[in-house]
Order: structure tokens, then C-alpha cells, then sequence
């Protein structure tokens, strides 16, 4: 049975060093209980405790690393089953499939598209992060597409069942830490040896849950720890169950041979791109860490890149923009200064619809917690006492020569309360919507 944080904690040497990049032994103990961390982090813990914290230090399922830089992909390390419980943490990569039977024009296209999709939304860049690059037979050909691989940003999965190929494409990929795909019954001993002398994690294939789980346990046994499941299933609905049934006996059951990230193949699933798109969208909400397509086109891939960053935003949380004063337009020292709340999606409307006035203006972004104004309000988070303060201390009035400061037309209630706290500072109301900024400022003066 798993151990509670505090009994994690008498366990721990209490020196608080912070070398595990927690703050203090007891919120290092807590990480630990929920599966945050791991008990290597600890240099200091005795053998008999680390004997003992075993388990606890486990998480019920494991994270893996793929790849390197910005392209980097971290999936599993989940501790729920849904994410109203608390969140989920790791999204899954999407992939796409380049094989060496493929012609230079669709190669060339696949790459395109992995790198043309990508898409700002409040603050976040969402785009597919992998290509899988499968052998089929053609092993010259193969070589080559790990080393054009190489060279770009993407994380990679190399797929061969021959451990001679997968041994030359590591040779030549292995500093990007790619994915090994895949030890299967017939070669999992010598592609363990290959995953453990190259550092890099390795895709388990099993026909079923069980004979995964058998294999998982073998390579585990000899040090391996970086894992990633493929059940082999390539039917929805039975697919979709093995999902939920491994996630539910790694949380649940606590059963360590099923506890790693799994990576799905809808490319193998279906036979037209939406068909496959459908498919997707039931292993990114339940439960795949890995999604590999035949292929991307905007259509598809901005939809599961939307339901991506809903599934995995934390509930819990809103997303925020940090405080401070930000510069649109190369202001000066008589532009307007408006201030507006922290929540990122209204940071970023009204930025917008400032930059589209060609106004340069001073936007000052006060910290409520990811509350919208009207509810920050309402929370009495965004008042003119505290509204105040911020200004005062956030450093405008060295900025600019006027005092003359706009706050959102749905703060107007705050108005007088502003003025007593900011004496010789001239208080405006805004409009309500953002939309209208761009014609409130042209009257700027």
C-alpha cells in the first residue's frame, strides 16, 4: 500500500537542501506521494528508507522523456483517472508516419506539414511535435530519413523490428533521444540492451494487455525503465477499452507492469484521414500518450490540437499572464496606459485590439488570479484600493509624463475608490467591449 506524505516524510532526512528542486523535505515528500517525483532526486536518504520508500517513490505511471529542445515531449507521469479529480499533466505527442517505401515528394510533404502547423492561441504555440520513421524493408533509404530527421527540430520515433537497423539508426540519432519502436516477444533481450546502451526510452509490443505486461516486467527486471505500451490492438472499440483498462490498473490496481504511457496508431485504423482524425480524438481523451496519423492537413490537425489543450489545461487553474507592464506599439511618454486583469485570454483580446488600433499604449496587467475582470470584481480582486497599489508600485508613472490611466468599461464601479487611492492621477472609463478599444483610442489625445 502506498505510503501518505507525512509518512514519506519521516522517512526523509529533513535537511530541506532543496538539491531535489523542492523547496523543503516535506514538500518533496508530498511530490513523492502523488507520483511527482522520484526518490533518486534524494542524495541523502538512507538505504533503509530508500528500501522502505520504494513504492511511494514510484510513480503508478511512469514519465518518459522523447526527444530533445523545444520539440521535447514528456507523456505519462498521470496520477488520475479523470481530470476533474485534479489534472492531467503530460499531453500526448502526435506523430506522424514517413516510410522508406515513401517517394521524396510525400516525405518532403509530411515534413512540410509537421512544421507549416502550427498555431498561436492565447500565449501557446500548438503544433504536432513527432515523425515516426518506419523501416520496411529498404534499409538505405531508412538511414537517410533518420539523418534528414536529425536535422530538423522534431522529436523522433524509429521504427524497426530488425535490431541490426535499429542498432545503425541509433548510431545516428541517439544524442536526439528518440523513441525505440519496438521490443517485441522475439527481440525484446536485444532491443533492451539497445535501449539501455543508447539512454533512450523503448516502445514495448505486445499482443494484448497480458503478453505487454509480461514483456514490460522483463525489461523492467533488467533496469529498463523508460517504457512506452502498444498492445498491438488496431480496432476502436477494443482499443479504447485497453486504454482505460491499462490506465485503471496502473492507478488503481497499482499494477507496475502496466504502469508507462502507451502510444495508438489510428493511421493503422482507418482508410481516409477523417476517419482517422475521429478515431484520434477518442485516444487523446482516453488515454494514449503517443498518437501517430498517416498525415496531417489543418482540417484534422487543429481540431485535436484544440481538444489537446482543453483535455490537459488544468481545471483548476486558470491560464494567466504574468503581471506587469506591457508595450504595444512602441509607446512613449504620452501614450495612453489602460490596465486590464491577468487572465490570459482577456490579456491577450484586448493586446490584440490595442495593436490593431496603431495606438502605442502601455498595458499594465494586474495579477487576479486568472479571474476575468467581472468576476475579479465581484471577487473584490480587481477594486480600487487594489488596483491602485498596483499601479503605484508597478512603475508607470516613470513611464509616461500624463497622468491618465483607462480601466475596463465593466470596472466603472471602481472609479471613485481609484481616484481617492491615485491623488492627481486622472481615472477613465473604457468601453466595455474590447472590440470597441481601436475607435476609443483613435480619440486619444
Amino acid at each position: 500500500m502506498a505510503l501518505t506524505g507525512i509518512q514519506i516524510f519521516k522517512l526523509l532526512p529533513k535537511t530541506n537542501c532543496k538539491e531535489c528542486k523542492y523547496p523543503t523535505c516535506l514538500a518533496f515528500a508530498m511530490a513523492l506521494a502523488s507520483g511527482k517525483a522520484e526518490l533518486d532526486a534524494c542524495a541523502y536518504v538512507t538505504p533503509e528508507s530508500r528500501a522502505e520508500l520504494s513504492d511511494a517513490s514510484a510513480p503508478p505511471i511512469r514519465q518518459v522523456t522523447i526527444g530533445t529542445g523545444d520539440y521535447e515531449v514528456k507523456i505519462g507521469g498521470e496520477t488520475v483517472m479523470f481530470r476533474h479529480e485534479k489534472t492531467f499533466f503530460n499531453k500526448p505527442g502526435f506523430a506522424v508516419l514517413v516510410t522508406d517505401a515513401m517517394g521524396d515528394e510525400d516525405v518532403d510533404g509530411r515534413f512540410h506539414r509537421l512544421g507549416e502547423y502550427q498555431y498561436e492561441r492565447i500565449g501557446l504555440t500548438l503544433r504536432p511535435e513527432l515523425v515516426a520513421l518506419k523501416y520496411t524493408g529498404n534499409k538505405e533509404r531508412f538511414l537517410a530519413l533518420v539523418r534528414r530527421a536529425c536535422a530538423e527540430p522534431y522529436s523522433i520515433i524509429l521504427m524497426a523490428y530488425d535490431h541490426t537497423v535499429m542498432q545503425e539508426a541509433l548510431e545516428i540519432a541517439k544524442a536526439r533521444k528518440p523513441l525505440i519502436y519496438a521490443a517485441t516477444k522475439d527481440n525484446y533481450e536485444r532491443f533492451g540492451i539497445l535501449s539501455k546502451a543508447s539512454g533512450c526510452p523503448l516502445a514495448v509490443k505486445g499482443e494484448g494487455m497480458e503478453e505487454t505486461a509480461v514483456l514490460a516486467e522483463k525489461l523492467t527486471a533488467t533496469g529498463l525503465k523508460d517504457l512506452v505500451l502498444d498492445t498491438s490492438t488496431r480496432t476502436v472499440g477494443a482499443g479504447f477499452q485497453e486504454q482505460v483498462g491499462i490506465r485503471r490498473a496502473a492507478l488503481m490496481g497499482k499494477y507496475k507492469p502496466l504502469g508507462f504511457p502507451t502510444i495508438t496508431f489510428p493511421c493503422e485504423m482507418a482508410d481516409t484521414l477523417m476517419k482517422e482524425t475521429l478515431i484520434a480524438s477518442c485516444f487523446v481523451a482516453k488515454y494514449a500518450g503517443i498518437v501517430v496519423f498517416s498525415d496531417f492537413q489543418g482540417e484534422s490537425i487543429f481540431p485535436l490540437l484544440l481538444q489537446r489543450l482543453n483535455i490537459y489545461t488544468d481545471p483548476q487553474r486558470p491560464m494567466t499572464t504574468e503581471q506587469g507592464i506591457y508595450a504595444i506599439n512602441n509607446p512613449d511618454r504620452t501614450s495612453p496606459v489602460l490596465v486590464t486583469c491577468n487572465f490570459s485570454l482577456t490579456y491577450f483580446i484586448v493586446s490584440g485590439e490595442i495593436e490593431n488600433s496603431r495606438v502605442p499604449g502601455w498595458l499594465c496587467v494586474m495579477d487576479t488570479e486568472g479571474l476575468s475582470v467581472m468576476t475579479a470584481w465581484a471577487a473584490g480582486k480587481f477594486v480600487g484600493d487594489t488596483v491602485g497599489v498596483f499601479l503605484k508600485k508597478s512603475g508607470i508613472a516613470e513611464k509616461v509624463d500624463h497622468r491618465k490611466v483607462i480601466i475596463p468599461g465593466y470596472a466603472a464601479a471602481i472609479l471613485g475608490d481609484l481616484e481617492e487611492e491615485l491623488p492627481g492621477w486622472e481615472v477613465l472609463v473604457g468601453p466595455r467591449e474590447a472590440a470597441h478599444i481601436p475607435a476609443y483610442l483613435k480619440m486619444w489625445k
